[in-house]
């Protein structure tokens, strides 16, 4: 397994609602709390940590409630997004601090959004990477998703809906199965254009049946695979697909916040080829009100969805460079 990116990278677990939370923290300055997003851990961060760091701030990447050494709650409701904010409140404070910086990708973005709605008192400020905000409200989510795909496949996001599902596609063959995800929405090895979408099943089968043969993305070795497969082979892949599984509680829990902005100073960096963000395009063309307080919204010219690990000098500069006039 490959060592840790460096020595100077503190491990601990602190008290929070998920009852147990496992973080990695590197420097000393103001708080960067890292949250990152599904399949991941916080070693989706390993570049940004010491990066970060060397540029004067106090950088924690933690492993969301479900993930890694983390508590996992058996209830499946306890993956409601309220809980998950809570966590980050929890740290922050466990660190002795009264405010952070939230960055977060994929879910943690959504989660980072969520935590700076729910607490502007803690989170003064807020990067969003992959998933752009899009204010609560709007239709019950899996309904919405239920009509994506038509009758001849599913969306991925009601493929995980059903508990046991998707695990028992996965679980047998962690390792195969990450590889593939990561492969398949990466910007160097993702399925071209006109070849089946890998965000879809085809109704009866797998959504690895979709997923591209062949070599890892030049942003994964093969020790950073064996890395984020032990992590899941321990834990299993439950407390991650939960999350999932809470969004129409989360719509429920949300209400009072429907269509309310993100008000803070913050930025959003997303992948040229991520269908989160051309999916997802009205969100960003909607920034303007629904994150008044943007700085800037970069899309990254041949990225996929994982961002911060397939342009970490990218990433690392841009986040640095925006921490700094917030300081300024």
């Amino acid at each position: 397994m490959q060592s840790e990116p460096s020595a100077e990278l503190r491990h601990r677990t602190v008290e929070a609602p998920a009852g147990r939370l496992h973080l990695v923290e590197q420097g000393a300055g103001p708080l960067v709390l890292l949250v990152h997003g599904f399949p991941e851990s916080w070693y989706s961060w390993r570049r940004q940590l010491p990066a970060l760091a060397a540029a004067g701030y106090r950088a924690v990447a933690i492993d969301v409630r479900g993930y890694g050494r983390s508590s996992r709650p058996a209830a499946a409701d306890a993956y409601r997004m309220l809980g998950l904010v809570e966590d980050n409140v929890a740290v922050v404070r466990a660190l002795g601090e009264e405010n952070a910086v939230v960055v977060g990708h994929d879910w943690g973005s959504n989660i980072a959004a969520a935590s700076a709605l729910l607490h502007p008192e803690v989170f003064g400020a807020v990067a969003l990477l992959s998933v752009p905000y899009a204010p609560p409200g709007g239709p019950r989510p899996t309904d919405v998703f239920g009509r994506i795909g038509g009758p001849e496949q599913e969306f991925y996001v009601s493929y995980f809906q059903e508990p046991g599902r998707a695990e028992a596609e996965i679980e047998p063959d962690v390792r195969g199965w990450l590889a593939g995800f990561y492969a398949a929405l990466s910007a160097d090895t993702m399925p071209a254009r006109g070849e089946p979408d890998p965000h879809f099943v085809a109704r009866g089968g797998l959504l690895r049946d979709r997923f591209p043969a062949g070599a890892l993305p030049a942003w994964l070795t093969e020790d950073d695979l064996d890395f984020y497969a032990a992590e899941f082979e321990r834990t299993g892949m439950t407390g991650a697909l939960n999350r999932y599984r809470n969004m129409d509680r989360d719509w429920e829990d949300l209400a009072p916040y429907r269509g309310a902005p993100v008000t803070q100073p913050s930025l959003f960096i997303g992948g040229a080829l991520d269908a989160s963000t051309t999916w997802m395009s009205d969100a960003i063309d909607a920034f303007p009100t629904t994150l008044p307080g943007l700085s800037a919204s970069h899309l990254l010219d041949g990225c996929g969805h994982w961002i911060q690990q397939e342009h970490p000098e990218e990433i690392n500069r841009l986040l640095t460079g925006w921490l700094t006039t917030l300081t300024n």
